[in-house]
């Protein structure tokens, strides 16, 4: 399945069944090399919280684990507008950040499974499991890890965090290493001058169906997931 451009997606991150956060996206183009969207600045979003309203980012993970009901509090994404990459059967997408003036700022790699693609009725989307170990790259290509002390403290508990095999994870970040000190793409330069479509306004609200069971099949890490809906495809 492919998406239209210009079509209005929900970019999804799914953890052990849950979905933890959403976010509205347009589709910019989808062919051989991958899929890619744009999340412009006040586009309505949500996000895991636990009882106590506090996100996952704001508490130890033992004392996240203890927490719930959990449930998806809304928002809205107030920081600059965001390009996505989302390559074909890879571990990760790459993201294009940029200033309060739509200058391009720098890249930033997002470690993740691959993207499950999925349709129902008027709403389609793509899931992924946030991997949170992460590469910040600069202009110049330099580059940093990124969220390292909460992927370790996390895998402490495997009963309970989404990623299995740290090993894969780390490797697959080293692998994305070697393109970026080769400057290969997406590291040359493509889409830094990239400019939205003036049309592309944020949805209102989050769109009907943002909130679908996840589409992601079932794996050790994941064991709630695998939910098949109408038309869904991966």
């Amino acid at each position: 399945m492919l998406f239209a451009p210009g079509q209005l997606i929900v970019h999804r991150n799914v953890h052990r069944g849950r979905v933890a956060w959403v976010r509205p996206a347009r589709v910019v183009a989808d062919d051989e090399r991958g899929l890619l969207v744009w999340v412009a600045r006040g586009t309505p979003v949500a996000g895991e919280v636990a009882a106590d309203g506090r996100g996952l980012r704001s508490m130890p993970f033992a004392e996240w684990i203890e927490q719930g009901p959990y449930r998806l509090a809304p928002g809205t994404w107030a920081g600059p507008p965001v390009l996505k990459f989302l390559p074909v059967g890879a571990s990760h997408s790459v993201w294009w950040f940029c200033d309060d003036e739509g200058r391009f700022a720098n890249w930033y790699v997002n470690l993740e499974e691959p993207g499950v693609r999925w349709y129902d009725g008027e709403m389609a989307g793509v899931d992924i499991v946030d991997q949170d170990l992460d590469i910040v790259v600069r202009p110049d290509l330099s580059w940093e890890w990124k969220d390292e002390g909460e992927f370790t403290e996390r895998l402490g508990y495997p009963d309970h965090y989404w990623v299995a095999d740290e090993a894969a994870v780390r490797a697959e970040g080293l692998r994305v290493v070697k393109q970026i000190e080769a400057g290969e793409f997406p590291f040359d330069g493509t889409w830094i001058d990239f400019t939205p479509d003036p049309a592309w306004t944020p949805p209102l609200i989050l769109p009907p169906g943002w909130d679908r069971p996840p589409a992601l099949p079932p794996t050790p890490a994941n064991p709630r997931s695998g939910h098949r809906g109408a038309g869904l495809a991966e």
